[in-house]
């Protein structure tokens, strides 16, 4: 087992040197059914927890450490991560800080057999989902998980919409996207047309556009879209 985490201090960037850091990069976008990631060097309780998760119809991929996981490719689907705090090696609190670091963005349920306040308090900081102190109910688990797994998928599609939103935007022209960054702060197509030394009718075209290519179906749905991005006077 690894040092008690209430006295471990943070791991070494070199802990992590080995990591083939291109294994971090997720497959393909697929509509994979969700997966739950188990890092825990002891095995009886690996399999417990993989019991437990596949019997109500998730997948699940076993890890003893940190390496192992940060090692392989992590699928494209909803996921999270059921992670031991005491490990060999680099702790629970290392790989979570590496994860993050790596722009890896996986909700975690933290596993301790011998949690505090303190410990709770830090996990929970850095964006845990839940900290369980073994041993623990199933269904604190069950929900835990499903609260993980419901946060990722959320997530995902967020970032979907706003890739989406950014592709729209880029395939408008200069002018167009200078136009939806008037239009979507407030201004009027007069304005618009003696900021950029146009017609008015010109304006109207290009606002029409825009609102094509965006597939906004208002005015409001186009602002909406200008804050996804960030767009400011002089654009994103």
């Amino acid at each position: 087992m690894g040092d008690d985490p209430s006295i471990h201090h943070a791991a070494d960037p070199c802990d992590f040197v080995m990591i083939n850091r291109s294994h971090l990069q997720r497959r393909d976008p697929s509509k994979g059914q969700p997966i739950v990631y188990i890092v825990d060097d002891d095995p009886p309780m690996r399999e417990t927890l993989s019991s437990l998760l596949r019997s109500i119809g998730l997948r699940v991929r076993l890890f003893e450490s940190a390496p192992e996981l940060l090692q392989s490719e992590l699928e494209n689907v909803p996921s999270c991560l059921v992670l031991d705090i005491r490990l060999p090696g680099p702790g629970g609190f290392d790989l979570q800080a590496e994860l993050a670091r790596v722009n890896i963005h996986i909700p975690i349920v933290f596993l301790t057999g011998h949690g505090d306040i303190q410990m709770s308090v830090r996990a929970m900081k850095a964006g845990a989902v839940d900290f369980l102190t073994k041993p623990f109910r199933d269904q604190d688990l069950i929900d835990a998980v499903s609260t993980a797994l419901d946060r990722d998928q959320k997530r995902r599609q967020y970032e979907m919409s706003v890739s989406d939103i950014q592709a729209r935007f880029e395939s408008l022209t200069a002018r167009e996207q200078q136009v939806m960054t008037f239009v979507t702060a407030g201004l009027l197509n007069k304005q618009i047309a003696a900021e950029m030394r146009l017609s008015e009718a010109t304006v109207k075209l290009h606002r029409g556009n825009v609102l094509r290519k965006m597939g906004a179906r208002s005015l409001a749905h186009l602002v909406r879209m200008a804050e996804t991005l960030a767009l400011g006077p002089t654009g994103p």
